[in-house]
């Protein structure tokens, strides 16, 4: 009989360091996306907060710690990324489970605002877009969420199926901005 192991999205594909950036892949225990219930908003902040320490994230915005953080994930929704989400939250939400569904990389270093702005029609500057920030948008030709983590990190995530298209677009533009000096 054949025996099955489980492989991360970006599993032969990263780490990669290129000039000075770096692109790695985060395998979070847990992705659970929190749509709350209509009128149910702000309890599931407060429960979110008292089971998470974090509350609701507004748009654009995300909120927590490395460990444990509510990405904004589009209209009334929130990425729950790292901890299982607390059973308490599916009385304000629908709580679905996403962790197999997503590649999660980052990339940092020098140059990486530099590598988004060629792939990304969002102003990722830090000036602009600070820690805590985040977009769902385009990168290339693909769907992303991208969330700045640190002064020179951002986490970019993207559907799994399109989890090596992703590493291959990153690598070029960085070989690119590395090229340019």
């Amino acid at each position: 009989m054949v025996e099955l192991t489980a492989k991360s999205a970006c599993a032969g594909l990263l780490p990669a360091t290129i000039g000075g950036m770096t692109l790695t892949e985060e395998t979070p225990a847990h992705l659970t996306l929190l749509a709350p219930f209509k009128g149910r908003e702000a309890a599931l902040s407060a429960a979110l907060e008292a089971a998470h320490g974090m509350g609701f994230p507004a748009p654009g915005r995300a909120t927590g710690k490395a460990e444990a953080r509510a990405i904004w994930f589009g209209r009334a929704q929130a990425l729950l990324v790292g901890p299982a989400a607390d059973a308490g939250l599916a009385d304000h939400a629908a709580v679905t489970d996403l962790t197999d569904g997503w590649a999660v990389v980052k990339i940092e270093g020098e140059g990486a605002e530099d590598v988004l702005a060629r792939l990304v029609p969002v102003d990722l500057r830090a000036s602009v877009f600070k820690r805590g920030h985040t977009a769902r948008t385009e990168l290339k030709h693909m769907m992303v969420s991208i969330t700045r983590t640190g002064p020179k990190a951002l986490q970019i995530m993207v559907f799994r199926s399109l989890a090596a298209t992703l590493v291959h677009d990153l690598k070029r533009a960085m070989e690119a901005v590395t090229a340019r000096g």
